[in-house]
């Protein structure tokens, strides 16, 4: 996509930025400075949650796991007073993804916190954790990279810094902990079940991983890191330091003699990962064993530094979720013409209302990719394409979006056309507030002035917000299509009604309106 669509400033060296990751067993911040194009940590820190234990069998969030999620995120935002907002993510992963109240804890986080929590998706997850690992551990060989989370464990197989498969397995040392641990004990018995259990995992993705292969494995995050440190202390790695499958083997017959969580005393073992150490071993060691992995690097990049990574890309002209938009037009077949029509006049209409109803930058780049790829939906059907369109964005793993963000852009071609209902008013305030509606809104006339997908130069169109709730399209005569484009705004007018604005449709010369004061648009109101 076009560079000047950029609205943010590249981030410049000795500035600072952070990244908050809500994990299933621990909450991360990492502050980072720039430094001749390197992220570099100057603030570390990390604590014990273990938001996937407080899921009860209906993947409801517990009250008391909720509240020490949100005590966490208190302590985190204290040392966040360096950091400019706009250089601050904060995502969550498998814990978030699979609690059916995840937006009770997010409204409360959000409050808390100085920008909103994205839930992504298990492949975008691994693709920010190989993006963490492959600037941490710069190599040009084929690497299958591995992190074994609270709650799930993502395997990525990519060059450079390139992913080239991605995957993400339900299976964690928490969740695992839970299930073959919860009593604390650890017998073979409990062992081979966790093995066994996560061997059947990682059957579904062996034989894809296998054809595409690799050279060498790296590994990141907490329960690979403990186990290599333990490994090194007792003498069971190899030479560089690498875990290795019979080191794990001998961890695993250690652990069993132990027997008891509470009774771990192992040096590179922490406190908090005491009670879910087990189960991060069998997992390990299935994973191993399935793939024929026989030697595993440590790398202290992961998600976090992925995270940070990818928001240098935001700020350049490198932003994974543009590439992401031309592949799904270039996957769909979708009329790039068209696409860059719409896109110009949502842009130009934008640009005319953005200061009256408090549009921000971000909603600017949320419009924008949406115009690009509103007509994905005809490679299913052209009936009810925008149903199909909205399917497509809210359901397919797109690299670089937030579900919060394929929701937003979902809603977003789900009226952009045909007749508004206003029950989806609400619902769609529910997911984006009145900056969504208002996107919508736009759309829609960005898309209605291209309905006769025409070569003629479009008549100029002026936008304004005349009142609270008001608004006004001015249309000059320009165009011999100027009659039909005229009729096709105006039957608009009964459609913004059923959302609470105002709109009027007029020529030029009709122009002339007393001065009104302009007010801020408030259509949830």
């Amino acid at each position: 996509m076009p560079i000047d669509y950029l609205t943010n400033p590249p981030i410049g060296d000795d500035e600072m930025m952070a990244a908050i990751d809500i994990g299933s067993n621990s909450f991360h911040l990492a502050i980072a400075r720039l430094d001749h194009g390197e992220v570099r940590k100057v603030v570390s820190m990390s604590e014990k949650v273990q938001l996937a234990a407080g899921l009860d069998e209906n993947n409801i969030l517990s009250a008391a796991a909720e509240q020490r999620g949100l005590d966490c995120l208190s302590r985190f935002v204290a040392r966040l007073d360096s950091v400019p907002p706009e250089r601050i993510r904060v995502v969550a992963t498998n814990a978030l993804r699979q609690a059916k109240n995840a937006n009770d804890f997010i409204s409360r986080a959000n409050k808390i916190l100085p920008k909103p929590i994205e839930i992504i998706a298990g492949r975008e997850e691994a693709r920010l954790i190989y993006l963490g690992v492959s600037h941490t551990n710069e190599s040009s060989d084929k690497r299958l990279v591995m992190d074994i989370g609270g709650g799930s464990t993502e395997f990525i197989i990519g060059q450079n810094f390139d992913p080239l498969l991605t995957e993400s397995l339900q299976m964690g040392c928490v969740s695992f902990t839970q299930k073959f641990f919860a009593d604390g004990l650890i017998t073979k018995e409990a062992f081979n079940s966790a093995i066994s259990g996560a061997r059947k995992e990682v059957l579904a993705i062996n034989g894809r991983y296998q054809k595409t292969g690799w050279s060498s494995v790296v590994g990141s995050s907490g329960t690979i890191k403990a186990v290599r440190n333990v490994l090194v202390s007792k003498g069971w790695a190899d030479e560089q330091e690498r875990i290795t499958y019979k080191g794990v083997k001998k961890l695993e017959k250690l652990l069993i003699k132990i027997g008891n969580i509470d009774d771990i005393e192992l040096e590179g073992v922490k406190e908090h990962r005491k009670a879910v150490f087990p189960a991060g071993v069998a997992v390990l060691r299935a994973v191993m064993k399935v793939l024929g992995v026989e030697t595993i690097t440590y790398s202290d990049g992961a998600l976090r530094e992925g995270v940070m990574y990818d928001m240098l890309g935001r700020f350049a002209s490198e932003d994974v979720r543009d590439r992401s938009v031309l592949a799904l037009i270039k996957r769909y077949s979708g009329d790039k013409k068209q696409a860059k029509q719409v896109v110009k006049t949502s842009r130009h209409l934008f640009e005319q209302v953005k200061d009256k109803l408090a549009l921000s930058n971000d909603d600017c780049d949320l419009l924008r990719r949406a115009a690009f790829l509103h007509e994905i939906g005809l490679a299913i059907s052209h009936s009810s394409y925008h149903k199909h369109s909205a399917y497509l964005l809210e359901y397919s793993d797109i690299p670089g979006f937030s579900q919060v963000d394929q929701k937003r852009m979902a809603q977003l071609m789900l009226n952009h056309r045909r007749k508004l209902k206003a029950d989806m008013l609400e619902q769609t305030c529910q997911i984006g507030g009145d900056q969504l509606v208002y996107l919508c809104l736009l759309l829609r006339l960005a898309v209605l002035a291209h309905h006769s997908r025409s070569d003629y130069a479009l008549p100029e169109l002026e936008l304004k917000v005349v009142a609270e709730n008001s608004w006004q399209i001015t249309l000059a005569d320009s165009s011999e299509h100027y009659a039909f484009l005229l009729a096709d705004l105006r039957t608009e007018i009964d459609q913004f009604a059923k959302w609470g604005v105002q709109l009027s449709v007029i020529e030029a010369q009709e122009a002339e309106t007393p001065e009104v004061e302009q007010l801020p648009l408030s259509v949830s109101s």
